[in-house]
């Protein structure tokens, strides 16, 4: 405020910034404060044309989501900006995320705040663009004209905004080396450091229970299956092993299409070599559908119906059999069931006689002739006919425990399959499969994904641990498809027991993912921000790593639900465990892999490259929390 502004003015400005405060309600229930920027769209013509006179950036009126971030970025600033006016001010740290904040971060650079402002970028905005373009993106990178990309795309003004808040911020960061690769040669800057994203662990965790998690919950797909396939379950169930790719409905940048063909091929080697296995292929990717598929809800009717008949029949041969004993009889089993029970038996199976394939997607879809994943199963002619070993369900919705047609939750429906499949193209992080991850559930990602070079920086053998890695940065598109189906096609070869060790170690990789340890990367990042802000305050020094020699699990952190090293309890065995002589499960054994194949998280940090900014008036010496030993 200055002596020229009077009272009224005063407090009309206070009466039109609408600020919340309060807690968040999540674990540790944190501070937050909450900007309702509509309370300020009177401003905005205003505000706008200080952009352009400030930074030469001009908004269009139409973009709603730009005029948002315009009002939101003033906002920050002059909130931020009251904060370092007190009479004490503290030392702040800003720290934006995408370009819908960036805008703050140009504003309190431009007014010379007293704050240390840190940028992240978790996915350039023009690499979204160009990928969903279909172009050889990575191979490329260093000869796109950006200007001219992002003003064809006429996003030229959200990618202004996006750079310059990469470029004022003190510290920038992003979340995977392959991002960073993107960031450098489309916003022009190399990050300082890569901060990874992480999970909260403890919400996924299950300890010694995630099997039987997994066991149940597979029940309840199961269940889902003899439904949708009545008529044609001509396959075991106990022989069938659950796949997903699930995300937004991005058909090539997720990896659908690789998937797909990938499937086909699977589907060619499981018949040849006359293979026992069943595949089933969930696609859950939300696309604009108007109601379920009636074939779809009559398959879990008729199983409803099935169950009851059966439900009846036991009651009626239950009731028999105890009169029976009862008058000290053996019970004569030709007649427990009289000629009504066989008729309702009959009436049921007669029930499920259908003429049509099983559906391949369990809604109506409002653009069926032109959606891609419905378009390519035609090409590929997989039609859940009973020839093929590989079936396809594409559920065009996220997934809900009050669904009539599939009861559950995401997380009970990973947790109830056997791999997640993610090919992505572009996926600078991956919550997916590192959601698999945490759930024990084994998983395919790619080396183009934030989340596949993690894990190839991090594990001596990735596949070991369940986490299969695929080449589509080195390789074309046929190549790296026959790798996919070359790691498909070995999973389906495991034997029951070799699925559980692998989960049991996929499931001990949760600490590589947890927030206890990856945060240690923002925090360096806060400390090399307020060594550049106020260098004569804070001093940066980053402390190098004295050993990548993992994490030195005592024990494995879960174990196999049955002894691994104990003889057949009877004659009569599971015909999956007849080759357990293969693979055995011992703990110190298991533990003594970890130690050599699992490196604790640790990156270097980027060092500043002037370091005279750091060398005066040293008051608070930092060091980067970054390489402290495991908890």
């Amino acid at each position: 405020r200055t002596p020229e502004i009077d009272d009224c003015q005063c407090v009309c400005v206070c009466v039109l910034v609408c600020i919340y405060f309060g807690r968040w309600l999540i674990e540790g229930s944190p501070y937050v404060v909450l900007i309702d920027v509509g309370f300020t769209a009177w401003s905005l013509d205003r505000w706008k044309s200080e952009l352009w006179e400030l930074c030469d950036i001009g908004v269009p009126w139409f973009d709603r989501e730009a005029n948002d971030a315009v009002l939101f970025g003033f906002l920050t600033a002059w909130l931020l900006g009251e904060v370092t006016q007190c009479e004490d001010p503290p030392h702040v740290v800003a720290h934006f995320h995408e370009w819908l904040a960036g805008l703050g971060l140009v504003l309190c650079r431009q007014r010379q705040l007293s704050v240390a402002t840190i940028f992240t970028t978790h996915a350039t905005l023009l690499g979204r663009y160009l990928c969903a373009g279909n172009v050889d993106f990575y191979n490329n990178l260093a000869e796109f004209n950006v200007d001219k990309e992002a003003g064809d795309r006429q996003i030229y003004h959200r990618y202004c905004l996006e750079r310059a808040a990469a470029h004022c911020a003190h510290v920038f960061t992003t979340v995977s080396q392959i991002t960073a690769i993107e960031a450098e040669h489309l916003l022009k800057r190399k990050p300082d450091i890569v901060t990874p994203n992480g999970l909260n662990v403890k919400k996924f965790s299950a300890v010694h229970e995630f099997q039987n998690l997994h066991a149940q919950s597979k029940n309840r797909i199961q269940e889902f299956v003899r439904g949708h396939f009545y008529g044609h379950l001509d396959f075991n169930l106990d022989k069938c092993l659950f796949l997903f790719i699930a995300g937004r409905y991005e058909f090539s940048n997720k990896g659908a299409d690789i998937f797909l063909e990938a499937l086909a091929r699977l589907n060619y080697l499981l018949r040849v070599n006359h293979s026992d296995v069943t595949v089933i292929a969930f696609f859950i990717m939300p696309a604009r559908t108007n109601n379920f598929n009636v074939e779809t809800l009559k398959g879990q009717a008729v199983r409803k119906q099935l169950w009851d008949t059966a439900q009846t029949v036991k009651e009626r041969f239950g009731k028999k059999l105890y009169e029976s004993l009862l008058v000290g009889q053996l019970p004569d089993i030709s007649k427990m069931l009289d000629k009504e029970d066989f008729t309702i038996m009959k009436r049921a199976i007669f029930a499920t006689q259908r003429q049509c394939q099983p559906p391949i997607c369990t809604h109506n879809m409002l653009e069926d002739s032109s959606d891609p994943i419905l378009n390519c199963v035609r090409r590929i002619g997989l039609f859940n006919s009973s020839a093929d070993r590989v079936k396809i369900i594409f559920h065009p919705e996220f997934l809900s425990s009050t669904s009539p047609l599939l009861p559950m939750d995401y997380e009970e429906f990973v947790r109830g399959c056997h791999l997640g499949v993610f090919p992505s193209y572009y996926e600078p992080w991956g919550y997916t499969p590192a959601e698999c991850t945490v759930m024990g559930i084994p998983s395919i990602s790619t080396n183009l994904s934030g989340f596949g070079c993690f894990m190839e920086e991090h594990i001596a053998d990735p596949s070991a641990y369940g986490i299969y890695i695929l080449d589509r940065r080195f390789r074309g598109v046929d190549e790296s498809c026959n790798q996919l189906t070359s790691f498909l096609f070995q999973f389906c070869k495991q034997s029951r027991r070799q699925r559980i060790i692998q989960r049991n170690r996929t499931e001990r990789l949760s600490d590589l993912l947890d927030w206890r340890y990856l945060g240690r990367y923002y925090t360096a990042a806060r400390h090399m921000a307020l060594a550049k802000a106020f260098p004569d305050t804070y001093l940066y020094e980053p402390q190098e790593p004295t050993s990548t020699t993992g994490f030195r699990y005592p024990r494995p952190a879960s174990v196999p639900p049955s002894p691994a090293l104990s003889r057949h309890s009877s004659p009569h065995h599971s015909e999956a465990e007849d080759n357990d002589e293969e693979e055995r499960y011992d703990e110190d054994l298991e533990a003594e892999k970890d130690r050599v194949n699992i490196r604790q998280p640790y990156t270097t940090p980027f060092k500043n490259k002037s370091p005279g900014n750091f060398i005066c008036g040293k008051k608070k010496l930092l060091q980067s929390s970054m390489y402290s030993p495991p908890l």
